[in-house]
């Protein structure tokens, strides 16, 4: 019952966060299932979480200076000026 709790408090923050952020944490989050699924340790979770955050990161980053990317209702991605 903790777990559930932290979980749903966790994804309740990352709601707020803007979506470069949300990239690095859903990368670092995969990364690490994913590299703790494949090695067995947590040596390959860590190493995992440090490359989906930073994919994640670049994925979630706009290419232009001053604008970020943002998801419409109907999921598509669009840039716009950083609030």
């Amino acid at each position: 019952m903790k777990k559930l709790v932290i979980a749903i408090a966790l994804i309740g923050t990352l709601a707020s966060c803007t979506p470069e952020e949300q990239g690095t944490a859903i990368g670092a989050g995969s990364g690490a299932i994913i590299g703790g699924a494949v090695t067995h340790s947590w040596g390959g979770a860590a190493v995992g979480a440090v490359a989906g955050g930073l994919v994640g990161n670049l994925i979630g980053r706009s290419q232009r200076q001053g604008y970020c990317v943002y998801r419409d209702r109907y999921g598509r991605r669009y840039e716009a000026r950083c609030n």
